[in-house]
């Protein structure tokens, strides 16, 4: 197999789910993300190596450095015969589309310069916006029409896996560049079951667990310490009530109600809680207990006792983000690639905001994406497939986790997500980040410190068509201040039932 060593300079990032638009400028997502092109000093040095590897000896030793990344990696454990030494076309999927215009650079930048290493491989984008539309998503699965490589958010997996519409990749993992320190709950996302079986049918790329987003300036002009956020639901409700006797109009808190992203954060809230989703066999609700309706109840008397989540409801992803950036809002559940989103939409410093855990610090949903591999695809499109990923989205130093480039972009390095990696490696990268930091890292400290306590939990299966009947529950008691909530929930419940068995 032939041997080619990886510039360095390439981006790529993630971002999160059909509720949320990931930022392709900014590490979720969902869909997630990449960077503009090249700089010039960048292009020199690549083109520098290139000529450099001329000498045998060299290139060798650049094969031992970026083994993966380039396609020269040896295959521990099963090996695999290489069928991607001829010519090999592969489309894939989550090109940044035109109206991202230094996003898309780098990405045309990153294939060019892929290509350019491994001349018998084209790449094929495709910049279908969203990458993943729930609304067109299964139907283009059953017929068919998906890219050999295609995006999808975590909440995909269980439900392409079922439909036999994936290949199992699994005999190719040890081309995965450090396969073996990839988060194994992100992994088993892409299994049966979601949990450590035999088979394996995508690649995670990016991930992102929810905290609690929270306004330092009014932090500080509420009299609460800025650097010291809540850690339980009782004392988010008490710096709610802080902020909102501002008498500025602040609001304490706020959550949404619509769009799908009611049901979302209601899952989310659950978690937090203790609670489950679905039962354990994926056939029934399992949130009509105590922890749901500790959920609405909260709201609810947040809403309507306290008065601190103002009158307007219905809210929507970006409307969160916006009140936030407007510095009316004191916290809401998020994450940390949403401090980017209003940077770079509203100029938000972000020096004024930060996150901190998910209340309760029990339970958070993790949520992300990745790729998988259509099940018409060769064996040599899956390893010509896998080698992009690499490039792109699998290594420190390179594609999303080119750190130089991005601060020398005016790229924002510093969050604390994608965290695709444990051990050795995510030390490594962490401390590559550190050294480009152009971001306030102290914002995100406590949420940081929290994530290794606490239990990073998936979407529960059919997670879209739920969270859409999740909405009305969480419309409901943010709005009326008779709700029922045994009735909601018991409502909410049966439509959740119906889902799940139709699904079956």
């Amino acid at each position: 197999m032939s041997c080619y060593a990886s510039p360095v300079g390439n981006t790529a990032a993630t971002g999160p789910e059909p509720r949320r638009n990931l930022s392709f400028a900014a590490p979720a997502a969902g869909r997630h993300q990449h960077g503009p092109g090249l700089p010039d000093q960048e292009e020199y040095q690549s083109m520098q190596l290139f000529q450099r590897r001329k000498s045998l000896a060299i290139a060798v030793a650049a094969c031992t450095v970026a083994a993966t990344a380039a396609g020269c990696g040896s295959s521990a454990g099963k090996s695999v015969t290489s069928s991607a030494n001829g010519p090999v076309t592969i489309s894939v999927g989550c090109e940044p589309p035109t109206s991202q215009a230094q996003p898309r650079a780098n990405w045309i930048a990153d294939v060019k310069a892929f290509e350019k290493l491994n001349p018998n491989i084209t790449i094929q984008s495709d910049d279908t916006n969203p990458c993943d539309d729930p609304s067109t998503f299964n139907a283009k699965l059953a017929g068919g029409k998906m890219d050999n490589v295609f995006y999808t958010y975590f909440t995909d997996g269980a439900n392409v896996i079922s439909s036999g519409e994936a290949a199992d990749i699994q005999q190719y993992a040890s081309q995965i560049n450090d396969y073996s320190s990839i988060q194994s709950s992100l992994l088993n996302v892409y299994r049966q079951g979601e949990t450590g079986s035999g088979d394996l049918y995508g690649v995670p790329t990016g991930n992102y667990s929810l905290g609690l987003v929270y306004n330092k300036a009014l932090f500080q002009q509420a009299g609460l310490n800025p650097n010291d956020p809540p850690t339980t639901w009782d004392q988010v409700e008490q710096d709610a009530i802080a902020i909102s006797k501002l008498g500025h109009g602040d609001i304490g808190y706020a959550d949404y109600s619509a769009q799908n992203t009611g049901g979302w954060h209601f899952i989310a809230e659950l978690y937090s809680r203790g609670g489950t989703a679905v039962s354990s066999d994926g056939k029934s609700a399992a949130f009509n207990d105590a922890a749901g309706q500790s959920v609405l109840q909260f709201l609810h008397k947040m809403r309507f006792t306290d008065n601190v989540m103002g009158t307007n409801q219905g809210l929507v992803y970006n409307d969160l983000l916006q009140m936030m950036a407007s510095g009316k809002l004191g916290m809401y559940v998020g994450d940390p690639s949403t401090l980017t989103t209003m940077h770079s939409n509203y100029n938000t410093p972000y020096t004024n905001l930060a996150v901190g855990p998910m209340p309760g610090e029990t339970a958070t949903l993790l949520g992300g994406s990745g790729y998988m591999f259509n099940k018409n695809d060769t064996p040599a499109q899956i390893e010509a497939g896998i080698k992009f990923l690499n490039y792109e989205f699998e290594t420190s130093g390179i594609g999303q986790f080119n750190y130089q480039r991005q601060s020398a972009q005016g790229q924002p390095v510093g969050l604390p997500e994608p965290d695709l990696w444990q051990g050795a490696v995510a030390t490594t990268d962490n401390a590559a980040k550190a050294k480009y930091a152009n971001i306030p890292t102290a914002n995100f400290t406590s949420y940081v410190d929290a994530l290794p306590k606490m239990q990073l939990v998936i979407e529960p299966p059919q997670a879209q068509a739920i969270y859409a009947k999740g909405d009305a529950a969480m419309f409901s008691v943010l709005t009326n201040p008779n709700a029922n909530i045994p009735s909601l929930l018991n409502t909410f419940a049966g439509q959740t039932n119906t889902i799940l068995a139709n699904a079956q």
